[in-house]
């Protein structure tokens, strides 16, 4: 299997329409030409002048890029660390920061610029200090409520370090932690397949301490200013003490910075005279005239930050880092808390005195945004770069608000009411539990309705947010989980709170007080019918609880808000969809009900809509089935397609299009395959237009929701949208399913690794989570191969249904007993092995302080545990566990799954999970490192600590209680971090680009083609910032392009940059990040680095034993790439060891009778005979000869070579035997052959990707063949020992080749 690049990330469901031919240009040439008339991107070097030295840096720009790009770019350099408060120059003009360059006028390549220091105020003075303490590493360690321990952590340069990479850095001195290496030994020797899951996997290494540059740096106890000498320029007044441990007052000026004449005692701020004065514009250069030592510690430093990449190092600002659920203890030296006076004092410094800049009107910010221009491709690109920025300021904010309102630190505007109907406001947002604390809810299920709304609401504005519809607009929304409590952030639409006249309604289009009272507004009806085109929602009639109708472009759940600065606002996105009937009539039933369904069998919730995604593939598939109807017909009426009149009545592609919800339903924009069947609905090679006037299909989301239609005309439409949304609901369970579970079946697309990639997977189909049950019996039911989703499927279950119980128990706690809570939970749950009576550790003492909390999860036990967890799979999924289900539990493996679903941060230590085994996360198990929780008695290991004190913990800190020990103690659970979802659009933009450039590849325009790839490339790190999720999944993508391409080079350092974003946005051991992994070995290995390659191998299969175990199906992809590195490199036993444990999985996942069998017989024959091995190499391709002859009939080309090989084999085996004695003759007559001649290696598949078309323009079966040379060719080369052709030298590549050209590290702002 492989990623499917070529094809793009549609979802397998091409329409006819697309091949039809029209005068128009393609996409590519559509998307060349205007960046042609745009005159976008041509980059060239200019000249910036200095006041200092060295005076002028040359610096590489783009004209696509604003001047605020070329201003950050400018402050990167180690030259111009010192410059922050300055404006640019051209041709004696000052240049606007908020332009593009292409509109600087007379600006071209080799000109001159001049920087022009400015004077400061007391904001940019605050902002020069923080970033100088940043710069002379002077800034202590952060304790951040929303990034957690170890935030946008990146292990790659742990793993080889950059001086192995590149052996010049460094002067040529190798890190003492670098691997080691020599002829004879490789990273994979003597790998342990089946052995535990090491935690050191995805630990950060110890690392050197940094040189200091000063002893501290940080605001005087003078400051702030007084008014008399603020009227004179002072801003701020600093202390400063030097490495010598000389004290300086500093006084910050409009001018500058100068040392004045203050002691700790006396206040003078004035100037010193001569000789001690020192002044400079630069906090930098002033120090550096201060302290004699500073500029070698501070060359020093900068030589250390730079052994890492710089993608390692920047700042994550556009998104949340990724937070490891395994941490290293605290006494770590990785985590060692600093002394650090400026770190109180950073509120004031970011905010300043009256911390009004932080207080932003975060609604007006949001719909001036949407307001902007985008009729040029320069406007799109500023406006979407200004949207991804402003929400991931306010996620950061909402979720910092979050955060404080579960920990009861925010009051709330109404304290009389209960909690769960408490508002809050904080921050300039609004927030309110994910509970039904007002009873709006109560007949859908009460607080678990309200909980699925509020996530329901967030996706549905994403996905109006994508759509980006003119006049319509949304509020800023954040979704936090924290704490057992689900909270909604969202920015106060002006005039939501206002008390409207008598008889006016709060709402202006939609439903009022649910649907007893209906509003109607013509103004909201255009765009309204614009978001339900895009929906695919039919304009529909509903009745008010009087009977009178009323005729609504959405859900009657969807409301319209007129706010008072005159916008349209859409509120309550969560019924977008249809309501799944079919799964509400077998399991959910209205407690009311006389026959209402038991309690404990009821579903928790009516709100099972359906997803937008099943929504899509049920309407393009229908759009197929219309089109191959009609199709059919023409071709009765017609002799053929040469009569079919030309006149063009509607294009299909663009209906297609149209309907195309941009939010990811129906396209798969970060690279992870299709979302829909695959199915194709293409007729047989015609090339025609197709009348779609007549083809109307849309659902209404309003049916089973008590309409009540008075007419019989009116009762036999609601009849009519009823049974389309069965069908729908019908196909999800007959096609969708049972499609996706073929395709993992028959290995056509990637194998989820773990719960998150499986959702994912899930989703794009079109799948709610709800149907893991069924998907786990589907599974079950099916061959061998996908016994590892039905394993992965219970383990979701199970995580899942832990989390609601653990929410359930969490809700009523304060904040100090959550930890103690959790880790008696998780020992009931995964250390019942190791202690089946574990009791909850309290300190009895604390516990008298709250004497209203919930302390019930005390009262849990073993056995009252799993049957929670089993009454919980069974209620939610569907599904009953076997009774042996926790005696197979994998203990690390979803021990990671409940952390990151809780957002838990545990230590990092070999925890027990029985009692008779031994740890299973890593290798060590003496002494107090055992995993087991243990009163201390406070004596520390110090020899243990001077070994490695950040690898694990010795022993929990000193139990509250006297206790039989346990696998986990609260100590253990050092921290718990938000859980965020958002709703950020994505980049339109860059994805056309993105799209574009694919579709000219597949075409063989190369040329324009890479243009345009690096023109997404380009347009996502300028939109998003380099270290992004969706900028590492483009990284990704285009590594993978350019591998295609024979642009090895550009592939490796772009695969490697995919690493690093991957790891510090999304996770270090994320089922993406280890996919980079994979495709950075295999391009390494392709780019001759094979040995660097086999240690991203083993990183990578490390990783996998931690979020999956061993034997995951696609690992004989990965295994087998392993191998063919290891024949590189000659170690022929090693790589028929691999080989054999490839053909050992597969023989597991697929039978020993299946085709891929076969094939990996036929590389482990090749692989036999290399290692010596002539007589079980005979065996092995006789193995794969029947097996083809027998799967495949005698006349495939598998089957035909296979024999061939198998008659080659027989008699070299023959003839060494006959010649065992004659050493000379048995050198001439053994077979020699070439790791060349084996299948070679594959990129790793994307989870839910399709393995067709690996390569661009290629024919998908071909990656079946088991060789691409005859057999005549192989034995030549076997027999002469050299190549039968040799490869022409490889031409010189233009610099379109090369993605640093244009859109690199430093060509745009990170």
């Amino acid at each position: 299997m492989a990623p499917e690049i070529a094809n793009g990330d549609h979802d397998g469901t091409e329409l006819p329409a697309e091949e039809s031919v029209s005068n128009e240009p393609s996409d590519p040439e559509k998307a060349e030409k205007g960046l042609e008339e745009q005159n976008l991107d041509p980059v060239f070097q200019i000249v910036v002048k200095l006041p200092h030295k060295p005076y002028q840096i040359q610096v590489m720009v783009s004209t696509q890029e604003q001047v605020q790009d070329l201003r950050n770019s400018i402050v990167e350099f180690p030259d111009t660390f010192q410059y922050s408060c300055f404006h640019l120059e051209y041709n004696g003009s000052r240049v606007n920061d908020y332009v593009e360059l292409s509109e600087v006028k007379e600006l071209a390549p080799g000109a001159e610029m001049t920087l022009v220091e400015d004077p400061y105020t007391e904001k940019e003075a605050r902002m020069h200090m923080i970033r100088v303490r940043d710069l002379i590493g002077a800034a202590g360690d952060r304790v951040d409520t929303v990034h957690g321990i170890s935030a946008g952590l990146s292990l790659h340069d742990s793993i080889v370090p950059p001086e192995m990479l590149n052996p010049t850095l460094q002067n040529g001195r190798r890190s003492a932690s670098a691997p080691t290496s020599t002829e004879d030994s490789h990273a994979l020797s003597e790998y342990d397949f089946n052995g535990p899951a090491s935690i050191q996997t995805i630990l950060p290494q110890t690392k050197d301490t940094p040189s200091k540059t000063v002893k501290s740096i940080c605001v005087s106890a003078w400051n702030p200013p007084p008014h008399h000498l603020r009227q004179k320029g002072h801003l701020l007044y600093l202390q400063l003490t030097t490495n010598e441990g000389e004290q300086f007052q500093i006084t910050s000026h409009v001018s500058g910075f100068f040392v004045n004449k203050s002691s700790n005692s006396k206040f003078d701020p004035y100037p010193r005279p001569q000789p001690k004065s020192a002044s400079a514009h630069s906090l930098l250069a002033l120090i550096e005239k201060l302290s004699p030592s500073f500029q070698m510690s501070f060359t020093a430093l900068q030589e250390y930050n730079n052994r890492k990449d710089p993608l390692a190092n920047f700042q994550i600002t556009n998104t949340i880092p990724a937070n490891p659920w395994l941490v290293p203890v605290s006494e770590s030296s990785l985590l060692a808390h600093q002394s650090d006076l400026t770190r109180t004092q950073e509120t004031y410094l970011m905010s300043g005195i009256e911390n009004a800049e932080t207080l932003r009107d975060w609604n007006e910010e949001f719909q001036s945004t949407r307001e902007l221009p985008k009729e040029t491709i320069q406007d799109r690109v500023f406006r979407e770069r200004i949207t991804s920025k402003l929400f991931a300021d306010y996620t950061d904010a909402a979720t910092r608000g979050a955060v404080m309102v579960a920990r009861g630190e925010v009051a709330p505007l109404n304290p009389t009411e209960n909690r769960d109907a408490q508002i809050f406001v904080y921050n300039n947002v609004f927030f309110s539990y994910g509970a039904d604390g007002v009873g709006t809810f109560t007949s859908e299920g009460g607080d678990d309705a309200a909980r699925v709304a509020v996530g329901k609401d967030v996706t549905g504005i994403r996905i109006v947010n994508q759509l980006d519809i003119d006049g319509l607009f949304t509020p800023g929304t954040v979704v936090v989980d924290y704490l057992g409590k689900r909270l909604v952030g969202q920015s106060i639409v002006p005039g939501i709170f206002k008390q409207r006249e008598p008889g006016e309604n709060q709402i202006d289009y939609g439903g009022v007080e649910g649907r007893d009272v209906v509003a109607e507004n013509e103004a909201f009806i255009p765009v309204f019918s614009k978001l339900s085109k895009h929906l695919i929602v039919k304009k529909h009639d509903v009745w008010d609880k009087e009977g009178k109708k009323h005729t609504l472009e959405g859900s009657v759940e969807t409301k319209g808000l007129l706010g008072t600065d005159g916008r349209k606002y859409v509120l309550d996105l969560y019924r977008l969809s249809p309501l799944d009937i079919t799964w509400i009539e077998e399991y959910w039933s209205d407690v009311s009900d006389s026959d209402a369904k038991p309690e404990e069998t009821n579903y928790p919730h009516r709100m099972t809509v359906l997803r937008p995604e099943l929504i899509e593939t049920y309407w393009r598939s229908k759009m197929g089935e219309f089109i191959k109807a009609k199709l059919e017909r023409r071709r009765t009426q017609t002799s053929g397609p040469e009569h079919v009149d030309s006149k063009v009545l509607s294009d299909a592609k663009g209906i297609a299009e149209s309907k195309a919800i941009t939010n990811g339903v129906g396209h798969d924009h970060d690279g992870t395959g299709p979302t829909a069947t695959g199915e194709k609905v293409e007729p047989d090679g015609l090339q025609e237009r197709v009348d779609m006037s007549d083809f109307d299909l849309a659902f209404n989301p309003d049916v089973f929701c008590g309409q009540s239609p008075q007419s019989d005309q009116e009762k036999e439409e609601l009849l009519r949208d009823e049974r389309e949304v069965r069908s729908v609901c019908d196909y999800l369970r007959q096609n969708v399913m049972s499609d996706l579970v073929r395709d993992l079946r028959e290995g056509e697309v990637g194998f989820p690794m773990d719960g998150h990639s499986l959702a994912r997977l899930l989703h794009k189909r079109g799948i709610n989570i709800r149907y893991l049950g069924k998907l786990a019996t589907l599974a079950k039911e099916q061959s061998s191969r996908l016994e590892a989703l039905n394993a992965l499927s219970v383990q979701e279950m199970i995580a899942r249904s832990f989390k609601h119980i653990a929410n359930r128990y969490m809700r009523g706690l304060p904040a100090v007993f959550v930890s103690s809570c959790l880790a008696h939970l998780l020992n009931c749950l995964l250390g019942a092995d190791f202690n089946q009576a574990p009791k909850a550790c309290l300190d009895e003492e604390l516990q008298a302080y709250y004497p209203n909390a919930d302390w019930s999860f005390k009262d849990v036990d073993v056995q009252s545990l799993r049957v929670k967890v089993q009454a919980e799979v069974h209620l939610r999924y569907r599904y009953i566990l076997d009774r042996d289900w926790a005696a197979n539990l994998k203990h690390i493996q979803l021990l990671r799954e409940i952390a990151l679903k809780l957002g838990l941060q545990i230590i990092a230590k070999d925890y027990r999970f029985s009692a008779s085994s031994k740890p299973i996360t890593n290798g060590n198990t003496n002494g107090a490192a055992d995993g087991v929780n243990q009163p201390s008695n406070g004596v520390s290991s110090r020899k243990k600590k001077k070994n490695g004190d950040h690898e694990l913990a010795s022993q929990s800190s000193e139990s509250l209680s006297l206790s039989a020990p346990t696998t986990f103690s609260p100590d253990d659970i050092v921290n718990i971090i938000p859980v965020v979802k958002d709703a950020c659009p994505r980049s339109t933009l860059a994805e056309e680009a993105l799209e574009a450039g694919k579709m000219s590849m597949m075409q063989n325009q190369k040329e324009i083609g890479q243009e345009l790839l690096l023109e997404s490339l380009s347009l996502h790190e300028q939109i998003y910032g380099v270290l992004h999720p969706e900028v590492a999944r483009m990284y990704h993508q285009l590594s993978m392009l350019y591998y295609q391409l024979d642009e090895k080079t550009a592939a490796v350092e772009l695969a490697r940059k995919a690493v690093y974003v991957s790891e510090r946005t999304l996770g270090v051991d994320s089922n993406e990040t280890i996919l980079s992994y994979l495709n950075l070995g295999l391009f390494e290995h392709g780019n001759g680095n094979t040995k660097i390659a086999l240690i991203y191998m083993k990183h990578a299969l490390e990783l996998w034993k931690i979020i999956y175990g061993s034997k995951h199906p696609d690992s004989i992809t990965t295994i087998n790439n392993a191998a063919v590195m290891l024949q590189t490199l000659k170690h022929y036993h090693d790589s028929r060891i691999w080989f054999e444990t490839s053909l050992t999985i597969c023989e597991e996942v697929s039978g020993k009778q299946s085709v891929n069998t076969a094939t990996l017989c036929f590389q482990l024959a090749q692989a036999l005979a290399l290692d010596q091995e002539a007589k079980a190499a005979v065996n092995r391709m006789r193995d794969a000869y029947s097996i083809f002859l027998s799967k495949l009939g005698p006349d495939d080309r598998n089957t035909k070579e296979s024999e061939s090989w198998l008659e080659q084999l027989t008699q070299n085996a023959v003839s060494i035997a006959k010649h065992a004695k004659d050493v000379q003759a048995r050198k001439l007559r053994r077979v020699q052959f070439s790791p060349a001649i084996t299948l070679g290696t594959r990129p790793q598949p994307q989870v839910g990707q399709s393995s067709a078309g690996t390569t661009l323009g290629s024919d998908p079966r071909e990656l079946n063949r088991i060789d691409s040379r005859s057999v005549d060719e192989l034995l030549r080369f076997i027999e002469g020992g050299g190549e039968t052709s040799k490869r022409s030298p490889a031409k010189k590549r233009s610099s379109r080749g090369n993605p640093k050209r244009r859109g690199g590290l430093f060509g745009n702002a990170v």
